[in-house]
């Protein structure tokens, strides 16, 4: 076993889903924030544990059969958790402990997609790590993993689940995935989780913007984002568009230095509440930003899939920096977790807290609104191709009509409501092979299908309507200036 990394009780994460453990990468948020005061420092006593004590005992001493101590106190203690009917608090035994640990340190190898358990099925939390193969490969959130390399999901506990999709880079697992009706199956070679948070350049038509995205929040992105701001004011940008879409969150310290760069010194970047109602709040300062002040124009790009950290930057752009916000309506994550370790190498996550907008707003399962809706076009939604088998006239499927979907989506004269494969759809796929040195055969083989999934995703960042309005915006505020 790995050396554990121990997570001080004063250290608070926010989960997706929980329990989410990663299947590569690191999506966990957790905050290194001082809430013990509002924490009781003794655990209550009861005289209802004493059942619990007397029921151990009885079986110990009673049941005919054989007994594994240690099992039955993990499930006695994740029984207690589960009863709190709370998503997000989990009661973690050794390997699922030791699942998380590493997850929150980001450093092992996998696939880059959260995985949770809803109605006893492995479930993807949110979207991928952008760069990620389960980005790569089109996985998205609250899609279904039916089965990991042929074995059926269903009865594993997530931590079987993860171990078997988790591996080393380069090697290959095969993924049954559903997403609503459709069921198909997905070839995805493990990679090391980019590590890179910040990515700058400055916009192809525009010079004087500059284009930041931002895939989470980790340990040194305020540091990353400081340099990009940097260098991109030196290539000449006067404005500057922050896409957190797809970015499922990070580390606190991080996300209210970051926001705190955008921010006057003293507006509120996030609000907490307790269990009793009891609020505090961060503030922009010095001290968080080293004064460091970015004062061009921004305006901020999310989605469906901009969670938790992301929505604190965003919230406290909006309400606190009047910065416009521009997508879609975001993921809603407002509670706050913190994980204690009970001395045994075990742990519990347990909510504690509330996050609150600037204006006291708890975003929670409702997300935030942005200021302006602009989304990618309708095709960017369409599943990736089914690896299951290899796609030839006379096929028809639900599969196909993807299929179909996707060659309509890049302008090729195919029906894209017919799951038939049809003279039309081989003339297309022929036309692809043919475009990129691929053996023609008409067929729907992996290379095929990859082809086709890269040039879809090409005409989606060549149709990005939430990316083209914030360009317009920003133009509209150099005009203005």
């Amino acid at each position: 076993m790995k050396n554990k990394r121990q997570i001080p009780f004063h250290q608070y994460i926010i989960s997706i889903l929980c329990v989410a453990f990663l299947a590569g990468g690191s999506c966990y948020i957790y905050f290194d924030y001082q809430y013990k005061k509002q924490l009781a420092n003794t655990p209550v006593q009861n005289s209802e544990l004493k059942k619990v004590d007397n029921l151990y005992n009885e079986i110990i001493n009673n049941y005919v059969g054989k007994v594994d101590e240690k099992k039955l106190v993990d499930g006695a203690l994740k029984g207690m958790t589960e009863a709190l009917d709370d998503p997000y608090s989990s009661y973690l035994n050794e390997p699922e402990a030791d699942e998380l640990d590493q997850s929150l340190a980001g450093s092992f190898e996998g696939i880059g997609a959260t995985m949770t358990m809803m109605d006893e099925l492995p479930t993807v939390a949110q979207a991928p790590i952008e760069g990620s193969p389960a980005a790569k490969a089109g996985i998205k959130a609250n899609d279904i993993v039916l089965k990991v390399d042929d074995k059926e999901t269903k009865g594993k506990t997530l931590s079987q689940v993860v171990s078997k999709i988790r591996g080393k880079k380069g090697t290959e697992v095969r993924l049954t995935i559903k997403r609503g009706e459709e069921t198909f199956e997905l070839k995805i070679k493990r990679d090391t989780i980019p590590i890179e948070t910040v990515k700058g350049e400055i916009d192809k038509q525009d010079p004087t913007i500059g284009s930041i995205k931002i895939t989470s929040f980790g340990e040194n992105t305020y540091k990353e984002l400081q340099d990009t701001i940097k260098n991109l004011r030196k290539d000449g940008a006067k404005t500057f568009v922050i896409d957190l879409r797809q970015n499922p969150g990070g580390l606190l310290d991080q996300v209210e230095k970051m926001a705190s760069m955008f921010l006057e010194d003293g507006k509120t970047i996030v609000k907490f509440e307790d269990k009793k109602g009891n609020t505090s709040e961060d503030v922009a300062s010095t001290d968080l930003d080293g004064g460091f002040k970015v004062t061009e124009p921004t305006v901020v790009l999310v989605d469906e899939g901009s969670a938790s950290a992301s929505e604190i930057f965003a919230a406290a752009l909006k309400e606190s920096g009047n910065k416009k916000i521009i997508g879609t309506k975001t993921f809603g994550k407002g509670t706050v977790q913190t994980i204690k370790n009970l001395n045994d190498k075990s742990e519990i996550k347990l909510t504690v807290l509330k996050w609150l907008t600037p204006k006291g707003e708890w975003i929670h399962k409702k997300g935030l609104e942005p200021t302006i809706t602009a989304d990618y076009p309708d095709f960017a939604y369409l599943s990736p191709i089914s690896r299951d088998k290899t796609l030839k006239a006379g096929d028809s499927s639900p599969v196909v009509k993807n299929v179909n979907a996707l060659l309509n989506a890049l302008g090729y004269e195919v029906n894209p409501d017919t799951s038939d494969f049809t003279e039309q759809t081989k003339e297309a796929v022929n036309a692809v092979q043919t475009d990129n040195d691929l053996p023609v055969t008409g067929e729907v083989d992996n290379d095929t299908a990859a082809q086709i999934e890269i040039e879809v995703g090409k005409k989606i960042k060549d149709n990005d309507q939430a990316y083209e309005t914030a360009i317009k915006e920003l133009q509209h505020e150099n005009k203005k200036n």
